[in-house]
């Protein structure tokens, strides 16, 4: 029996720390033969100061490849108009382009009094704007019609929840949820499928013991979510298993403030 051929490539933003769900998903999916193009832009990491190697990319890559898998990593700002096309261009020349998994983000804490707006405008620029071009440029390089049944690429973007205090974070994240959503119905002719992960509360980093004591008692799992359990949700999506799953918003967060 010959070995099952390689699912495709899958471009994957927001892989800057080790410490991250993007890293998680560049390994879960490499786990499963995903050749990858993982981009990051190791500014906003630096600016937001959360646990981080300065070799972080390479170092995921280098674990990604470790599974068999051909890894290229990009360096780019999404806040930039121009760098999701270039982005696409290097994923689309490493191999038959089948996935796009959005983990990138612009987020810093303000409050509709606090919130300035250059910051507002570069949430939505990253959060928003960058996952509709990011989507245009994946989807115009799809035939234009596949046939009736058939997957010919999966778009799947993390979003959050967060409103007060997080202001500028959660409204662009409510715009990136809708702009997902209308791929699942605009594209489908495409044979695309599109969705959106609310992961709830993961420690990438960012809590603090009293983050972590009160998000550990609203969830009625018994325990803090992780990067692999988003992983194995993305790549279940990307399975033929999953592929009847579409245009949806999944909250993968253990029951999160549901009680």
């Amino acid at each position: 029996m010959s070995p099952p051929s390689p699912p495709g490539t899958a471009l994957l933003t927001g892989v800057g720390r080790r410490r991250s769900i993007g890293a998680g998903l560049a390994l879960g999916l490499a786990r499963d033969g995903w050749n990858l193009v993982l981009n990051h832009w190791d500014d906003y990491d630096e600016r937001v100061g959360l646990d981080r190697g300065a070799s972080d990319p390479l170092d995921i890559a280098d674990e990604c490849r470790a599974h068999g898998v051909t890894v290229t990593v990009v360096r780019g700002d999404l806040s930039d108009p121009a760098v999701p096309e270039r982005v696409m261009d290097e994923a689309a020349a490493a191999g038959p382009l089948r996935a796009l998994v959005m983990s990138h983000c612009e987020s810093v804490d303000s409050s509709i009094l606090t919130t300035d707006v250059e910051s507002f405008d570069r949430h939505f620029a990253v959060n928003a704007r960058a996952t509709w071009l990011l989507i245009r440029a994946f989807a115009e390089r799809l035939p234009q019609s596949a046939p009736p049944g058939e997957v010919a690429g999966s778009i799947i973007a993390l979003t959050s929840d967060h409103t007060a205090h997080n202001l500028p974070y959660g409204a662009s994240k409510g715009a990136l949820d809708r702009i997902v959503i209308a791929a699942a119905a605009e594209l489908g002719a495409r044979g695309v499928r599109a969705n959106v992960i609310n992961p709830g509360p993961i420690d990438t980093g960012w809590m603090d013991d009293d983050i972590r004591r009160w998000t550990y008692d609203a969830t009625p799992a018994g325990r803090l979510g992780t990067p692999d359990d988003i992983a194995s949700t993305v790549r279940f999506l990307l399975s033929a298993e999953g592929s009847w799953i579409n245009g949806q918003l999944l909250k993968v967060n253990g029951g999160f403030a549901t009680g």
